[in-house]
């Protein structure tokens, strides 16, 4: 019986791996897909995680996990899942999970997300609004209304 040699390749394939026990993408899962000498312009739509080492500037979609590495310049629109930033972030940031803004991160723009971390030493210039996750619940119960009286 003759066996088939077949190459496979993850790296920038946008899909992710398979396994039996779902859970949502973790930093060791990241595949860096804009080096620390790159440069990119446009829209990046991808699932699973993903590194961003160099300069970026448009606009990033996923659902899952946007890391921005420590040296990266990122100007863009940003609709993730969840984002933790070391590097320079400009522009706004629409998470349905969480946003961490790690040292020595920056970021010049607007967060909305259920969950925010915002670590000592960072750099934050805007504004956050905190909302519900993906069902899109809000992230605490609403104050009770005053019973009207008489």
């Amino acid at each position: 019986m003759r066996q088939e040699y077949r190459p496979t390749m993850a790296v920038l394939t946008g899909k992710r791996e398979e396994t039996n026990s779902p859970r949502p993408p973790v930093a060791a899962d990241a595949h860096t897909i804009l080096g620390s000498h790159a440069r990119f312009n446009g829209k990046l739509v991808f699932e699973g995680a993903v590194r961003i080492d160099g300069e970026f500037e448009g606009e990033i979609v996923t659902e899952d996990l946007l890391m921005i590495a420590k040296d990266a310049r990122v100007k863009a629109t940003l609709r993730v899942g969840s984002v933790v930033i070391h590097g320079y972030v400009e522009g706004d940031v629409h998470a349905s999970n969480s946003v961490e803004i790690r040292a020595p991160g920056r970021l010049l723009g607007n967060i909305q997300t259920p969950s925010l971390l915002i670590e000592k030493g960072v750099t934050f210039d805007g504004s956050s609004k905190m909302t519900g996750g993906k069902n899109g619940s809000p992230s605490a119960p609403p104050p009770p209304t005053p019973k009207a009286e008489g």
